[in-house]
This record gives structure tokens, C-alpha cells and sequence, in this order.
């Protein structure tokens, strides 16, 4: 084993207190590690609104220890539910009931970003080897043998026996090891919670539920027992955008669903306030390890959110981390090349099959018709059979065998 004793006693660093950074510093607990998590907000929490959980999440969940906490805070759905925006035809419907769990094993859910977080930090204070720090940002990272040294913007330094840049989607882990740009999709995301009181009586389906037309779609689905709703409207912007996130506009979202029918265009005038993500992918790359040094989640693969799968790839890379480190007795540098080695392909899959979902929800003229003709007549069983490379992922079979 590489790792000196003076190193085993410092803890692991973990840049970013987000979903992936603090399910990775649930998975390195577990694993018997201190760990330090360092957030460059000045609390840590979760900004949005919903999110989607396929199986593969509460697979990640169970994995980690938490899966009954999350499992109490989440909305099981019936179905996930496509309609033409235009002229309100179906274009397709998947149970996910009793068939679905038996196939996959687990529910589909959504949830509140908030209670996936809670419920993460819930876990890890059960362990006493995580200390957090707010208000930290990482600026610069150095390796030296079996120690990495991080300075933060106060001048700061952190030593740890190993890195894992769980910073997002603008990492300065990645900037430092890989220096890729992002890809800027031009594909703007408003997201809003909208309480039950205020939402459609003829839209409280207990489904998540999309609405698809030319260069835009609408989603929702209910949040916190069905007491709120998420509503997520994406469009392709006029303007040339940057990466970002700011206060949204109501008549910017309005001037893109002019055609859109009532019963969906409704849901645009909800909102009291919105949240206006501009956002970005980057390429898949065939290395994210450096040393001691790794990435996870959006920092690794950071993906349109067109396959709902953003948080679930982060829970996932958090738990082979976890069983990377457990089978090669915690050696770092054998146990994260194991790691990215299980992880490139399936995330680069995710990544490129998100673009490509995007490209089919947004149709338009005959490749509209050709969406709407795709998934007419299909069995529930044969939308699973598509689905099984996705939710069918097990922490007991998640490392490479190479």
C-alpha cells in the first residue's frame, strides 16, 4: 500500500458541498476516511427546485446508507407522460408502477433538491469524520508524493491524503488538470416551485409530465406530497448566452411559447419569481485522475438535463468511489484509476444520449411527426427493455472488471 502513515491521518479533501460532494464524503466515511469538505457558498444547501430520481438513485441511496431518508421524502409517480405541445396529443406513456420496481428493482420518484441534500448531510453527521467548511474556495491544488495541498481565496491551505473536485460545473479542479472549455448549449432553463393551491386543478396528475414542441418543452410534476409542483420550462434562446445562472423574466419566457397550447402554455404564468439557467455540457474525456487528485459529478461529466440523470451520475460516481477504495485496500492511486476506468464510458453515455434527447423533445416540422410516430404502440415492457443500460445500475456490480 503506497500510503505513508504520516498521510493516512489527514483527511480527504473534498472540493464542493453539493449533492456530489456530500455523497462522496458520505461514501469515503463509510469507508472509514476523515473528510474534509470545502464550499465555496457561505451555507451549504441546495439552489432549484426538483429533480427526477430513477432507480440507479435509490440503488446509490441504499448503497450509501441512506436509502430509507430519502425514500421518506420523495413523490412516487404512476407514470412519465410525453404530450405534443402544439395539439396536446399523446406521444407517449411509461408506468412506472408495480411492473417498473419489479423490473428495475426500485421506484421512479421526484424530489426536492433540498431533501436529496438533507437527507445526504443527515447520513454523513452520523459519522463524526466530516468537518465542513463554508465560504471556501479553491484556487490553486498542488500534489507532492502522497499529499495534496489545496489553498482556498483566503490563503488558506488544506492538506488531505487525496483530492476529489466535486466543484460543479465550473470546477477549478477540472480547470487545473484538464483546461476544456464548456460547450454553451443556447438552451435556457427557467425553473419554479408553484404551491398546490396555484397549480391546475387538470395538470395535478401524480406523473412526471412533459410537454414537447419546436425548439422548447415544458416540465412538471409534484413536489412534497403533491403540496407543490415543479414547473421547468427549456427553450432555445435568441441570445448568444454564457453559462450562468440568474432571476428569470416572465415575458422572456412568454415570447417563446406563442404557439404553444393553453392547457401547457398555462404553466408559464404561474411562477411568481423564476430561475434562469443558461446552460452547458463539455466533451467526454478519457481522464479525470490525476494522481491523488479525481473529479466527480458535474465537475467529471457535466450533462444537459434532457434524461433527468445530473444528481443520479454523481450518487453513482459517490458509491464507486467508495468501492473502488474498498477493493484495492484503499490505495488512491490504484483505487481512482479503477474508478474513472467504471465510470467513462456509462457518464460519456449519459452525456452524448441527453444531447441527443434534447434534439428529439425540441422537433419540429416532419421531424416532429417523426418523434410523435416513435414510441406509438410500444409496450411498457419494451420502454424498459430501452431503459435497462440506464436504471439497471447496482452498486455490487458498478467496478470495471478489465
Amino acid at each position: 500500500m503506497s500510503t505513508s502513515i504520516s498521510s493516512r491521518a489527514l483527511p480527504v479533501l473534498v472540493a464542493g458541498g453539493g449533492i456530489g460532494g456530500v455523497a462522496a464524503a458520505l461514501a469515503l466515511a463509510r469507508q472509514g476516511f476523515a473528510v474534509k469538505v470545502l464550499e465555496q457558498a457561505p451555507q451549504l444547501g441546495e439552489i432549484g427546485a426538483g429533480i427526477q430520481l430513477g432507480p440507479n438513485a435509490f440503488a446509490a441511496f441504499d448503497a450509501l446508507g441512506i436509502g430509507e431518508l430519502a425514500r421518506g421524502r420523495a413523490v412516487y409517480t404512476d407514470e412519465m407522460v410525453m404530450h405534443d405541445a402544439l395539439d396536446e396529443r399523446l406521444v407517449g406513456r411509461i408506468p412506472t408502477g408495480e411492473a417498473f420496481r419489479a423490473r428495475f428493482g426500485n421506484p421512479y420518484a421526484v424530489i426536492h433538491r433540498a431533501d436529496i441534500h438533507t437527507s445526504l448531510l443527515e447520513g454523513a453527521r452520523t459519522h463524526g469524520q466530516i468537518e465542513t467548511l463554508t465560504g471556501t474556495r479553491i484556487e490553486a491544488v498542488q500534489q507532492e508524493g502522497d499529499t495534496v495541498t489545496v489553498r482556498d481565496q483566503h490563503g488558506q491551505v488544506h492538506v488531505g491524503q487525496a483530492l476529489i473536485g466535486a466543484d460543479g460545473v465550473k470546477s477549478v479542479v477540472r480547470q487545473q488538470y484538464v483546461g476544456d472549455a464548456a460547450r454553451v448549449s443556447g438552451h435556457v432553463v427557467y425553473r419554479a416551485v408553484v404551491e398546490k393551491n396555484d397549480f391546475p386543478e387538470d395538470l395535478r396528475w401524480n406523473a412526471a409530465s412533459i410537454w414537447v414542441g419546436p425548439n422548447y418543452h415544458l416540465v412538471h410534476y409534484p413536489l412534497r406530497g403533491g403540496e407543490q409542483y415543479n414547473v421547468v420550462v427549456t427553450f432555445h434562446s435568441r441570445e448568444q448566452e454564457e453559462w450562468g445562472v440568474r432571476e428569470g423574466s416572465r415575458q422572456e419566457v412568454q415570447s417563446y411559447y406563442r404557439d404553444c397550447c393553453p392547457r401547457a402554455r398555462q404553466l408559464i404564468d404561474l411562477p411568481k419569481s423564476w430561475k434562469r439557467w443558461a446552460t452547458a455540457d463539455r466533451e467526454p474525456i478519457g481522464q479525470w485522475s490525476f494522481g491523488r487528485a479525481t473529479l466527480l459529478g458535474d465537475a467529471a461529466h457535466p450533462t444537459l438535463q434532457y434524461i433527468a440523470q445530473g444528481a443520479c451520475m454523481a450518487l453513482e460516481d459517490a458509491v464507486t468511489l467508495g468501492q473502488a477504495l474498498k477493493r484495492c485496500g484503499n490505495d488512491w492511486p490504484q483505487a481512482l484509476r479503477l474508478y474513472e476506468r467504471s465510470r467513462i464510458a456509462r457518464t460519456a453515455r449519459v452525456v452524448l444520449s441527453a444531447r441527443e434527447m434534447g434534439r428529439i423533445f425540441h422537433a419540429s416540422g416532419v421531424e416532429r411527426l417523426v418523434r410523435n410516430d416513435l414510441w406509438k404502440g410500444r409496450t411498457p415492457q419494451r420502454f424498459y427493455d430501452a431503459m435497462e443500460w440506464l436504471y439497471g445500475w447496482k452498486a455490487e456490480t458498478c467496478l470495471s472488471e478489465d
